[in-house]
């Protein structure tokens, strides 16, 4: 395994894009992001254990529960969270990603981040649709375009990729990542979105997914609080033509290995980007129950 250069775009068969669509009123910042595979994928998501959920967690929750995905469209500036008609505008989202990309509406994984409490309109995201989708691409600068418009606090790009060889073939794993305050275990206000061209079955992919984030995500802490948008999720598309990874054994300890360097540099990132923060502080405990 070893760390190659790229986010979401350096896995085979994913494009991405981040545009200004007018949701934030800095035109400067981007704030609507598009992650496309080429196929459908093997989808998991983790989500926040705060009582109170965006509508952007209900949506994504109902679309992943067959286990497959094939896109993710996530805006920065508003939450959409606490709105009476959040759902809807969530499944407007998704229903416009399904009409200008002609997958279906059902497989598009759906993400909010920025203020609670006001409403989420439709129109300036209907409006940017098409110059999001036009514009998608695989190379870096594109994957920047995406991670940059997913940042709200943030002041920095979080984004890592890395390869691996599961089945005698080259597999590649990348993410992108948003997060710099309201930070605390048991997921916090990050946005994650890793994808890879590895195939493995949704449930393996689940399986690795869960038990990687108890160690990562849910390790990281800046100011003890926890939101309410809060998500990572992961797209598996199978594009690297290995033998699908449907049990434990080399290829699956091969990919939670790389899953942990992913995921391990995005907290590291999201805690040195933290609001106020000056200093990374690492902690090594051994010889400890």
């Amino acid at each position: 395994m070893q760390i190659i250069n790229g986010g979401v775009t350096a896995p085979q068969g994913f494009l991405a894009n981040g545009i200004h669509c007018g949701i934030r009123k800095n035109k400067s910042k981007k704030d609507l992001s598009l992650i496309l595979s080429d196929c459908r994928a093997s989808a998991a998501c983790v989500y926040t254990q705060n009582l109170v959920k965006g509508a952007p967690i209900a949506v994504t929750k109902r679309h992943v529960a067959d286990g497959y995905a094939q896109a993710i469209i996530c805006n920065s500036g508003n939450a959409n969270t606490c709105n009476a008609n959040g759902v809807e505008i969530a499944e407007k989202m998704c229903a416009l990603v399904a009409e200008h990309t002609g997958i279906s509406a059902d497989d598009v994984v759906v993400a909010s981040t920025g203020v609670i409490g006001q409403p989420l309109s439709i129109e300036p995201i209907a409006a940017g649709m098409a110059e999001l989708v036009s514009g998608l691409g695989s190379d870096e600068a594109h994957c920047n375009s995406a991670a940059e418009a997913i940042m709200t606090t943030d002041t920095r790009l979080k984004e890592i990729a890395v390869s691996l060889t599961a089945g005698g073939r080259t597999c590649r794993l990348g993410g992108i990542a948003k997060g710099s305050g309201m930070i605390h275990p048991n997921m916090a206000t990050m946005l994650v979105f890793i994808t890879t061209d590895a195939a493995i079955s949704p449930a393996m992919l689940q399986k690795a997914l869960s038990e990687d984030v108890k160690y990562t995500f849910n390790m990281i802490s800046i100011d003890g609080d926890t939101s309410t948008n809060d998500m990572v999720s992961v797209l598996a598309n199978g594009k690297a033509g290995n033998e699908t990874i449907e049990s434990e054994g080399p290829d699956f300890d091969a990919f939670t290995a790389a899953l942990r360097t992913v995921t391990t540099h995005l907290c590291r990132a999201i805690a040195k980007d933290g609001e106020g923060a000056t200093k990374l502080l690492e902690c090594a405990v051994r010889h400890a129950k």
